[in-house]
């Protein structure tokens, strides 16, 4: 008889997903997807179906990886609430599945793993592509995602000075208070940015919220929003001088309205330069645009399950 499936809530799933289990295993799959293995790593660019009545999208990401066996599929469903800050912007379930027999093993809630992920490969993108001497960080944008940066962040990194940007000054300190740390808050994306090392954009918008001009040579931009081919969140100037970084070549070409509008040129992807194939160049101005990954998915959802598994 198969087993049935267990549902795992978003409490469960906070508990056992851990910032240090969960990089060195996105560190090693981003590494084998690059290597370009179809043998090793099987994930189709992702599948996104628009909600028109609700001005929404809805996206499916399977993934196989098989040196580890793990079966997986995400749906997210993703919204411009741009009117109403009462409704979540993104929705996720994650699927695990048994590969040998392919019933569904657990269904889980997404959003924790869609934040723990996406936060813990910007901060490898980070670690690769910051200059040696970063002092201030700035975070564009007050969302969950933006706590979720800041909680990995400022674990990894030490920071003299961290800054946190929002279009409202209300929006902005009720970001601060709910996270734990001193902060400089700000309404103006250009005085937030000026003279910072590191940039986190992790914004709505569909327009561009960072520019160029802004940026102080050398830093790194962790772009984060913009996950569809019309919207963008960074100018033709800054794309143009940056070298840009990916997750996915092929996601960002088909995907980022950053690199599809700018028609800037990937350098690398992040696993390239974690493999050694391509080089991390901090002397220069760096852009990593994440659009996320199925296997970035799939591997946080095994960790949760065999975490929960054990713990029964």
């Amino acid at each position: 008889m198969a087993e049935q499936p267990v549902f795992l809530s978003d409490d469960v799933v906070a508990r056992f997903l851990s910032y240090d289990e969960l990089i060195p295993k996105l560190e090693e799959v981003l590494g084998q997807f690059s290597r370009g293995v179809s043998s090793e790593v099987v994930q189709p660019v992702r599948s996104v179906m628009p909600i028109h009545n609700h001005h929404g999208y809805l996206g499916l990401m399977p993934a196989y990886i098989a040196h580890e066996d793990i079966l997986c599929t995400k749906m997210v469903a993703f919204y411009r609430r741009e009117g109403n800050l009462n409704l979540p912007s993104t929705q996720a379930t994650v699927l695990l599945f048994n590969p040998e027999y392919g019933n569904v093993r657990a269904v889980m809630d997404g959003l924790d793993i869609t934040h723990k992920r996406t936060a813990a490969v910007s901060a490898i993108s980070a670690k690769l592509l910051m200059p040696a001497q970063s002092d201030v960080l700035c975070i564009l944008g007050c969302g969950h995602q933006a706590v979720s940066h800041y909680e990995i962040f400022t674990r990894l990194f030490s920071f003299k000075e961290v800054r946190v940007c929002s279009r409202t000054l209300e929006t902005a300190e009720r970001f601060a208070a709910r996270v734990q740390g001193p902060m400089k808050v700000f309404t103006s994306a250009e005085e937030a940015v000026h003279g910072a090392d590191l940039i986190i954009t992790v914004t709505n918008s569909s327009e561009p919220v960072l520019f160029g001009e802004w940026v102080k040579p050398g830093a790194h931009v962790a772009a984060v929003g913009a996950c569809r081919p019309d919207w963008r969140e960074l100018d033709d100037v800054l794309m143009r001088d940056a070298v840009i970084y990916v997750d996915t070549r092929e996601g960002a070409a088909v995907e980022s309205g950053d690199i599809i509008l700018s028609g800037a040129e990937v350098f690398a992807e992040v696993g390239e330069v974690l493999n050694g194939t391509r080089p991390a160049l901090r002397n220069k101005t760096t852009v990593f645009k994440s659009l996320g990954m199925g296997i970035q998915d799939a591997v946080a959802a095994k960790l949760v399950f065999d975490k929960w598994k054990s713990s029964q």
